[in-house]
């Protein structure tokens, strides 16, 4: 990925920043992050209690959306952890030829026939969390400081700063930070900060009971992560991908990614995020291009009459 980055405090450009140095961190420790792996998610929502509990964070109405067992709904102010229910009807793959009549010949299977009934059913879960983005757009447009990149390489918001503005909610790529309707401050995940400062691991991943969400060094679960999808794919699962891991896409790589069973559009997820403010550099060095332009005409309107002036008393 090339070009430059602003973030609060810091310039990136590379392939592989360190936000955490970028952003004023003294020798900063390992940058830690989630890696979701969504084909174990059971759905259980254990994450979603775990986080509410420790943080302290408002009951959301618990309303069902009438479509799924989600009473959540999405990511929100009072919401950090959303485990999506997502009901597929997979296609029924019917076999290129007839098998053979003793029944022993394997055959491969076709594509999709449209004109087949659909097969089982199956279940999408997948616990959404705010990306940890290594290049932050809310960070970039927040005019208080409210955001800040923590020594981890986290992105959490202070509230007794913010002040509401809500300039960072159109800036989030993924549409994660959200305002709170009764006093307008914006809040999300803030990978439970005042745990890994005392050596422990964030609430949703120490309640998760398959393992679906893994909590570490950024590095070491992006090598797990791709055993895991070869596994999978050697297993009979085409479909598995990874999703926010590579430090070259339009965010400079998420601190929170994801193993996904199908295309990220089917989760909610945005195909190809691309940090909002990239274009910043470009449109600040256009604009002041236009207002030298400007003064220089300005600038001129009052010159030139005056020394045709003095030029017609001579």
């Amino acid at each position: 990925m090339t070009g430059v980055f602003f973030e609060t405090g810091s310039l990136f450009s590379g392939p592989e920043p360190d936000p955490a140095g970028d952003a004023g961190h003294p020798d900063p420790p390992e940058r830690v992050g989630f890696f979701t792996d969504t084909s174990v998610c059971i759905g259980c929502k254990a994450c979603e209690v775990a986080c509410k509990e420790w943080n302290a964070i408002p009951e959301d109405g618990l309303s069902l959306t009438g479509m799924s067992y989600d009473n959540t709904q999405g990511l929100g102010a009072s919401t950090w952890r959303h485990v999506a229910f997502i009901e597929q009807s997979a296609p029924r793959r019917v076999p290129a030829e007839s098998p053979a009549p003793d029944g022993r010949t394997q055959l491969p299977l076709a594509e999709e026939d449209p004109q087949q009934p659909a097969g089982d059913m199956r279940w999408l879960m997948s616990s959404d969390v705010c990306k940890h983005c290594t290049h932050a757009a809310c960070l970039d447009v927040c005019p208080t400081g409210s955001l800040f990149r923590t020594e981890y390489g986290t992105v959490v918001v202070q509230e007794d700063i913010c002040n509401g503005c809500g300039y960072c909610v159109p800036a989030c790529p993924y549409g994660v930070i959200e305002q709170r309707a009764d006093d307008g401050r914006a809040f999300k995940c803030t990978m439970c900060y005042d745990r890994l400062g005392a050596g422990q691991e964030p609430a949703c991943a120490k309640a998760c009971p398959t393992d679906s969400i893994q909590f570490g060094p950024l590095d070491e679960l992006r090598e797990r992560a791709a055993l895991r999808v070869d596994q999978l794919q050697e297993a009979g699962v085409p479909g598995a991908r990874l999703y926010g891991h590579d430090p070259e896409d339009g965010v400079g790589g998420d601190g929170a990614f994801f193993l996904l069973l199908d295309e990220p559009e089917v989760y909610g997820l945005p195909p190809d995020p691309v940090v909002t403010t990239r274009d910043l550099p470009a449109m600040w060095k256009h604009a002041g291009a236009a207002a030298l332009s400007l003064a220089a005409g300005a600038a001129a309107s009052f010159v030139l009459p005056a020394m045709l002036g003095r030029k017609g008393r001579r």
